[in-house]
């Protein structure tokens, strides 16, 4: 099956990440190199590279990109999503997460369980999001739509 060997975000025009999301940066990634599903669909009968594939995620003139090649180099697709359907679960991802982080400092384990499960219900309902919106361009399975999720979340955080 085909996946993404190697990923990389253009976060060159944000502003310094938090600890905590830098935290949240490599370790989805660590977790997505090591387990992903990513496969590009036929389209229009053209023929499709298969992979393992390099992807290079950056926010562009307010849509996401999703520039893909080959592991030889060679391009094979390029994608564009509106980031408007991601702009709430982006924004109350945050929001959980910053109450997280706080109330792993300071309050008991039976709160920050509370916390942690509506943080990954939100984080769930990111990954479907973008599942949805990659329909048709690259069929991904759960985890690897909930570790995309969290990148794109990062780029989100300066956007």
């Amino acid at each position: 099956m085909s996946h993404i060997a190697q990923i990389e975000l253009d976060d060159s025009n944000l502003p310094p990440p938090t600890p905590e999301i830098e935290q949240e940066r490599k370790v989805a990634m660590f977790d997505l190199l090591e387990e992903n599903s990513f496969t590009l669909p036929k389209r229009d009968d053209r023929q499709v590279p298969d992979g393992p594939y390099h992807v290079d995620l950056s926010i562009r003139e307010k849509r996401l990109v999703f520039d893909i090649d080959t592991a030889k180099g060679d391009n094979a697709a390029e994608f564009h999503l509106s980031l408007s359907p991601f702009r709430q679960v982006v924004k109350d991802y945050w929001a959980i997460c910053e109450s997280y982080y706080d109330a792993v400092k300071n309050m008991p384990p039976s709160q920050i369980e509370t916390i942690d499960m509506a943080r990954r219900g939100i984080h769930n309902e990111g990954a479907r999001i973008l599942t949805e919106r990659l329909e048709g361009k690259a069929d991904i399975d759960n985890d690897t739509a909930r570790r995309l999720f969290t990148l794109v979340c990062v780029l989100h955080f300066g956007g």
